[in-house]
């Protein structure tokens, strides 16, 4: 494990070494990885999920997902964009050490483009004030994706094979639970983020 050593505030900016300590303070979680291991983050990294710097040192950053599953689900997303363009970003759930499950919105950079995931640094931004963590199912994440393409009850129930009474059921079951009245507000509640770029739960 690599020891901790916080820089002096002071020292740094007598000595004009600003990196390490812009990369410690950082308003933003910041997070360096090598193949999918946490190598090292800073700390509004670690407070965000509830850790310390040394206890998220070397490992898998599948520690910090609701389960396994979600992690194998979403590890190789934004890895052709990577190669691509060493530029990638979504917003998905993420879980802190005590279990309660939030929305960050996470951006990438790779050192290592052909190989993208060999060796990268991220940003993890806390959406929970913004964007409260609210549980979906798989078919009524299909539904809120459809509804945000446009398409009527009658096209959604043609698209996923069932009836148009079980769509009207789960977009009113929508619209209880997110606390709006119509279709707009519930998108609304979803808004600020293109649909390919949301990562929900599996």
């Amino acid at each position: 494990m690599v020891k901790i050593r916080t820089p002096d505030p002071a020292a740094a900016f007598q000595d004009g070494a600003f990196a390490e300590l812009a990369y410690l303070h950082a308003p933003v979680g910041l997070v360096v990885t090598e193949n999918r291991v946490i190598r090292d983050c800073n700390f509004a990294f670690a407070d965000m999920f509830g850790y310390t710097r040394e206890e998220l040192q070397n490992q898998l950053f599948a520690k910090l997902y609701p389960s396994d599953s979600e992690f194998s689900n979403i590890r190789n997303r934004g890895v052709d964009q990577l190669r691509e363009t060493n530029s990638y970003w979504d917003e998905r759930i993420m879980a802190r050490r005590d279990g309660t499950l939030f929305w960050c919105r996470v951006r990438g950079h790779s050192f290592t483009p052909d190989d993208p995931l060999a060796q990268a640094v991220w940003s993890f931004a806390d959406l929970s004030q913004t964007r409260p963590y609210i549980p979906l199912t798989r078919r009524e994440r299909e539904i809120v994706a459809l509804l945000a393409d446009g398409k009527t009850s009658k096209e959604i129930a043609l698209t996923l094979d069932i009836s148009h009474r079980t769509v009207e059921v789960y977009r009113a079951k929508l619209l209880k639970k997110f606390g709006v009245s119509n279709t707009s507000g519930l998108l609304n509640c979803l808004a600020g983020v293109y649909q390919e770029h949301i990562v929900g739960r599996s």
